[in-house]
C-alpha cells in the first residue's frame, strides 16, 4: 500500500523534470502528505502535459458523495479493469505522482517502524496515478482526485511489505500518461514490479505517524537508539 509521501521539490522543477507545463501553485516542500491532501500530479490530456494538484483519495464521477473517496486512495493493479471505481480511469485519466519519497511500515514486534523508500540518487519517482472529475453539487463545481496504483513488491521493498506503490519506469512515462492508449494488455506490462530502479530504505523516526507533523525532521534517519528502545505504533492515516 502507499498511505503517506513526501512532495519536496516545487512544481517549477518537477515540470522541467517531467517535460510538463506548470499549473500549480507552489506548496513549499511537503513531507507528510496524506490521504484527503492535495498533491501535485503530472496530467496529459491530448497533446497537454501539465503539474496540477489534485486531492488524494479519487471519488468516482458517478459517486454520491466525496466521503467515498477517502478509502479510494490507493487502488489495486490486478482489478482495475474490473473495479467501477477504477475502470474508467485505468482506460482514460492516468497519471503520475511525483515524489521524492513514500513512507512504508515494517512489522517489528506488536509494533511497525516506519521507512523513507526513495531513490538512491535522489531523482523523483513517478508513481502510477489514475485521477477522476466529480461534480459537486453542494458547490456546484468539479472536484479532482487521484489515487495510486499498487501491485506486488519488487526485491527490495519485500521485506518491508507484501504491497508497494507501482513505479513507472522513466522511459514508460509518456505511455502511461497517452490517453490515447487504451490496451489494457499493453498497461498492465506497465504495472509490473520495476527492478531496475535502484532505491534507499531509510528507517525514520515515528513523527510520520502523526498527520500533523510535516518538516525535514519527518526523512531524516532514526537515530539507532531510537528503532531500538522506542515502543513502535501502527500509523493513524487520518489521525
Amino acid at each position: 500500500m502507499c498511505g503517506r509521501f513526501s512532495q519536496q521539490r516545487p512544481a517549477s522543477e518537477l515540470a522541467e523534470i517531467f517535460a510538463a507545463e506548470p499549473l500549480a501553485d507552489e506548496p513549499g516542500p511537503r513531507f507528510n502528505i496524506a490521504p484527503t491532501d492535495d498533491a501535485l500530479v503530472v496530467v496529459q490530456r491530448n497533446e497537454r502535459r501539465a503539474i496540477t494538484a489534485y486531492r488524494w483519495g479519487l471519488i468516482p464521477h458517478w459517486a454520491d458523495s466525496a466521503k467515498v473517496g477517502s478509502r479510494m486512495f490507493n487502488a489495486r493493479a490486478e482489478t482495475l479493469t474490473a473495479s467501477p471505481a477504477f475502470r474508467d480511469a485505468f482506460g482514460r485519466k492516468r497519471c503520475l505522482v511525483p515524489v521524492d519519497g513514500f513512507y512504508e511500515w515494517k512489522r517489528v514486534g506488536a509494533g511497525r517502524q516506519p521507512f523513507l523508500v526513495a531513490r538512491s540518487d535522489g531523482r523523483p519517482l513517478g508513481l502510477a496515478g489514475l485521477w477522476s472529475g466529480w461534480h459537486d453539487p453542494a458547490a456546484d463545481r468539479v472536484i479532482r482526485t487521484f489515487t495510486i496504483v499498487t501491485a506486488s513488491p519488487n526485491a527490495q521493498v519485500a521485506d518491508l511489505h507484501d504491497r508497494m506503490p507501482v513505479i513507472v519506469p522513466e522511459d514508460a512515462w509518456s505511455r502511461w500518461l497517452d490517453p490515447q492508449l487504451d490496451d489494457p494488455a499493453e498497461l498492465q506490462g506497465l504495472l509490473l514490479p520495476n527492478e531496475d530502479v535502484e532505491l534507499v530504505l531509510q528507517p525514520v523516526r515515528r513523527l510520520v505517524n502523526d498527520v500533523r507533523n510535516d518538516g525535514p525532521e519527518l526523512i531524516e534517519p532514526a537515530p539507532p537508539e531510537a528503532i531500538l528502545a522506542e515502543p513502535v505504533l501502527a500509523p493513524g492515516l487520518f489521525d
